[in-house]
């Protein structure tokens, strides 16, 4: 019997707070030291890569945090296929990724892109734009910039198999 009334008693309090519904947090962040790591097998996903930048930096720079771009670190280091789209000849296929890339470097973003794999696709640094920057191994620079504290974080770019009106 007591086991009955304990079973019942834990069912309403998890009832209970299932009905009083998730909790809004807001953590307290302070300036962020970020290195994004490209490096993808299809240059088209560096769009959806880029979305990644827009979700760390939009909801610091928008209230309640407000915090400006410059208290933001923010590195993206390029060194797979997406390569492509930051040359200045591919700039009708890709022009709306690079634009966005224009505009989060406008913000403070910097780019950089891997010199051995530039080699690779036969790339110098002229072939790409004016706000890029190419260093000489994607390997090396990741580990300085970790060593210096930054946050890497490696966006994971997958095949959307589903609406979301299909399995809310």
């Amino acid at each position: 019997m007591k086991t009955l009334i304990l079973i019942m008693v834990l069912m309403t309090a998890s009832l209970s707070h299932a009905a009083e519904g998730g909790k809004w947090v807001q953590t307290e962040y302070g300036e962020q030291k970020v290195l994004f790591d490209f490096y993808f097998d299809e240059p088209e996903k560096i769009s959806s890569a880029l979305y990644w930048i827009r979700s760390l930096m939009n909801p610091l720079m928008d209230a309640p945090y407000e915090q400006p771009p410059e208290l933001m670190d923010i590195i993206v280091l390029v060194h797979g296929t997406e390569i492509v789209t930051l040359a200045k000849n591919n700039n009708k296929k890709y022009y709306e990724p690079v634009e966005r890339m224009r505009y989060y470097s406008d913000l403070g973003v910097k780019f950089k892109v891997c010199g051995l794999a530039a080699q690779d696709y036969d790339y110098t640094h002229a072939d790409f734009y004016d706000f890029v920057e190419v260093i000489p191994s994607a390997i090396t620079e990741l580990a300085h910039w970790q060593l210096q504290g930054y946050a890497v974080i490696t966006p994971q770019v997958l095949e959307k198999k589903h609406a979301i009106e299909e399995i809310r």
